[in-house]
């Protein structure tokens, strides 16, 4: 009876390996990862990025939001950890997971990307309605 431990990490994750151990005979290594989530504050707004961490609260780097004391406060506005949804990684494509696949390609897009598609489209309209006045 063999089981297949081989670790399956899905695309494109931001993850932390946090353990590696030796199971079984065949010494198969298994990895455990845990992606870093995001979480902002839902009195004002603040988001802690757990690769930035808190210099505030003196919280280091790569601290994931759970693992953080039950006293951390918003560094911001002084809201419990209670307060703090979780908005999924940082620099990821917003919306549902589902809904990725529709939409000409525009929904995997981060909003970053998103950003520059619209502001640089603008900016291109507006340089193209100047140009119409070089026209005699």
């Amino acid at each position: 009876m063999s089981q297949d431990l081989s670790p399956q990490t899905p695309p494109e994750t931001d993850s932390t390996v946090l353990e590696s151990a030796t199971l079984g005979e065949d010494a198969t290594q298994v990895t455990i990862e845990v992606v870093l989530d995001c979480y902002e504050c839902s009195s004002c707004g603040y988001t802690y990025n757990p690769k930035k961490g808190d210099s505030r609260g003196k919280v280091p780097e790569g601290t994931a939001f759970p693992d953080l004391a039950a006293r951390w406060k918003c560094p911001v506005c002084d809201a419990p950890k209670n307060r703090f949804n979780n908005i999924g990684r940082a620099g990821s494509a917003s919306g549902f997971k589902e809904n990725l696949k529709y939409g000409l390609g525009v929904n995997t897009m981060t909003p970053g990307q998103k950003n520059l598609l619209i502001f640089g489209s603008l900016l291109l309209a507006v340089i193209f309605f100047l140009s119409l006045y070089s026209l005699e």
